[in-house]
Formats: C-alpha cells, sequence, structure tokens
C-alpha cells in the first residue's frame, strides 16, 4: 500500500470542449488522476455514486444544480479500505456548480482528514477552483490542505509538464 491516495470524480459522456459539446470516453479528471498516478507512488480510489449521472451534459448540469441547491450528500459505491494508512490524499474532481460535486462533500465528510495532507486538483472549463478550495478547508479543518491546482479540461491530455511541476512543489515529487 502506497502512502498516497490518489481520490477522484470524474465523469465521461458529453462535455463542453473546445467551444462544442464532445464525448468523452473517459473524463477528464480521470485522465488526469491516471498521469499521477503514473508518476508517483500512489493508489487510486474512484469516487463513484450509486445512482449513475446521465452521459448528456445539460441533463447531468441540471442534476449537479440540483443536488448543489438541495445540500445533497449521493451515496457512493465503496469506501477507502484503511484510509488511516494514508497521509497524503490526492482530492480530484471537475468544477460542479461552482464548487466540487456532491459526490466529493459525502467522500469527505466519509472520514476524519485530521493530520492528513489534502492535495486538491480540479478540472473545469474555465471557471477554475470556484467555491471548492473553501468548502474543503470548511469540510476537513484539521487537515494541512497544499497549494492547488486547476486544470482547464481541454488540457488534460497534455497536462505531464504542469502536473510534474505541482507535485514537485507540494513535495509528492
Amino acid at each position: 500500500m502506497a502512502n498516497t491516495l490518489i481520490a477522484y470524480f470524474s465523469h465521461a459522456g458529453q462535455n463542453y470542449s473546445h467551444g462544442a459539446i464532445v464525448n468523452l470516453p473517459i473524463g477528464n479528471t480521470e485522465v488526469v488522476a491516471n498521469k499521477i498516478h503514473s508518476m508517483i507512488d500512489s493508489d487510486l480510489f474512484y469516487i463513484d455514486t450509486v445512482k449513475k449521472y446521465p452521459d448528456d451534459h445539460m441533463a447531468k448540469i441540471d442534476i449537479a444544480k440540483k443536488e448543489f441547491n438541495e445540500g445533497a450528500r449521493p451515496e457512493l459505491t465503496a469506501q477507502v479500505e484503511n484510509m488511516d494508512g494514508y497521509n497524503t490524499v490526492i482530492l480530484a474532481f471537475p468544477n460542479w456548480w461552482t464548487t466540487m460535486p456532491m459526490a466529493v462533500f459525502t467522500f469527505l465528510e466519509s472520514y476524519d482528514f485530521s493530520g492528513k495532507t489534502i492535495c486538491p486538483l480540479i478540472t473545469h472549463g474555465g471557471s477554475g477552483f470556484s467555491n471548492s478550495l473553501h468548502d474543503i478547508k470548511r469540510l476537513c479543518p484539521d487537515a494541512d490542505i497544499t497549494e492547488g491546482l486547476a486544470i482547464n479540461g481541454d488540457d488534460a491530455a497534455t497536462c505531464d509538464k504542469v502536473l510534474e511541476q505541482w507535485l514537485t512543489a507540494i513535495g509528492l515529487k
């Protein structure tokens, strides 16, 4: 077991890219999480929901907005085994409705992050972190939060150099 966990939420299917709706066979955040996993000794955990989100981009946005407005906490399909064994968690997710997907809220509220280091990474379509860093700090007040990295989803496939620089800057490489 590695000392670092990459916990990520990602969504394939329709996405807005370069001014058009495109179909992504693998979500941008998953692409980035896999890149990081190949760069450092780490374990991967996919934050997956019991109720699946639609592939249709507009339907997904409507659900994300509804979950956000209701403060929903979607049920997850699995838990991290031996979370106590990880000192560092790279938390990767897309920007959904000005913050993290509500499934990431469920994930953060499922564990005690006291004394752990959380390294936030967001994929986005132009809005960066929005409120997500504030929300992570609010949900995990006793965790150490490193400098985050915001990657435009259109750059997910080619962001290797930026990832290497960030991992070095936060002491993971």
